[in-house]
């Protein structure tokens, strides 16, 4: 069985935040959280995500949010990123950020890189 990935959104690596924020504004986006003054926001039109943020990544980023829907609902279950990085490397995959911590759930994230190296970030909240 695949692992569930859960929320999916880009992460768009933007110049100036509020120029992008005005932009997709005028697309049907509307903000629903984030923080400018810490230049990241996250924006939705009806059940698709982007996130915009100024100053903290290289490249765009595909995200996927595990125990949430594009909705931001909270899932009764779904698989821990733990459990999708173990399934990961044991498919050879190679991980350019992994978990490292011995508990066993809670807030945790890991990162791959697809073959045409678009960063690939699996960020669970809670």
């Amino acid at each position: 069985m695949a692992p569930e990935l859960g929320a999916f959104s880009i992460s768009l690596t933007v110049a100036d935040l509020d120029r992008s924020k005005t932009f997709y504004e005028a697309l049907g986006f509307e903000v629903v959280s984030g923080a400018a003054d810490e230049n990241w926001l996250m924006l939705a039109n009806g059940e698709t995500l982007i996130g915009l943020f100024s100053g903290m990544f290289d490249k765009n980023v595909l995200t996927f949010n595990p125990g949430l829907t594009n909705r931001k609902e909270e899932l009764d279950t779904f698989t821990d990123v733990r459990e999708i990085q173990r399934r990961l490397e044991e498919s050879g995959v190679e991980l350019a950020q992994r978990v490292e911590s011995d508990n066993e759930s809670g807030p945790a994230s890991i990162m791959l890189i697809d073959p045409d190296g678009n960063p690939i970030l699996i960020d669970q909240f809670r």
